[in-house]
């Protein structure tokens, strides 16, 4: 089944407006721009995905994102991640795809042997399949087949919001919690659960975090 990764990615002036208190809006840049660079550098080694498209404005993601060979669109209104995605998922038809996988640009810890697990999961032609957050309210991946078999309605509240459409869809509904998808970062709190798992995951966002810690 021909599948697709997007990932929708802020401007970096928008970018992680939570970790105000703790950076400066320079830190909170080079923070957002190595969470994106973790997490797209992760999802290009799943030899079960067939592409990798990145929704931006931001310029230097997109430079990013070619050069790894990750395709690119334009986020025409940049009106949140939910209208990001569905502009990947108006691509993705248009490409014939048959599913896609919805992933935020800010899970830099994701294991890609997990999105791998995940996709090779049997699934129905109409279905749904639901990352949550760490804390059980938000949603971290959506993979959704046909693309369009339901909109997406990422913030807060979405993990119940999509098992609703699911349900009015009439799709078959899975709910997934691959350890490395459960933790987006937004808040200090967030950093710090990174920073508490093994090592060697998200090398870049800590070097980052790293870097902004030692200029305090």
């Amino acid at each position: 089944m021909r599948t697709l990764a997007v990932l929708p990615v802020k401007r970096f002036a928008l970018a992680k407006q939570r970790l105000g208190e703790r950076l400066s809006p320079e830190q909170r840049e080079a923070l957002a721009k190595a969470m994106v660079k973790d997490t797209l550098s992760a999802l290009m080694v799943v030899s079960e995905l067939d592409g990798v498209l990145v929704v931006t404005n931001e310029p230097s993601v997109a430079a990013v994102a070619q050069g790894l060979g990750a395709l690119v669109a334009a986020d025409p209104t940049e009106s949140g991640q939910s209208d990001a995605a569905a502009v990947g998922i108006a691509q993705a038809l248009a490409r014939g795809i048959e599913r896609v996988l919805l992933v935020p640009g800010d899970c830099p810890a994701l294991d890609s042997e997990e999105v791998a697990a995940l996709l090779r999961a049997p699934t129905g032609e109409r279905s749904v399949l639901v990352v949550p957050d760490r804390h059980g309210a938000g949603t971290n991946a959506l993979l959704l087949s046909p693309p369009d078999v339901i909109e997406p309605g990422f913030g807060p509240g979405s993990f119940e919001r999509h098992r609703e459409r699911a349900a009015q869809a009439a799709a078959e509904l899975t709910v997934a919690r691959p350890a490395t998808l459960l933790l987006d970062i937004d808040t200090p709190a967030d950093l710090a659960a990174l920073l508490d798992g093994p090592s060697w995951r998200a090398p870049r966002t800590r070097s980052a975090y790293t870097a902004a810690l030692s200029r305090h």
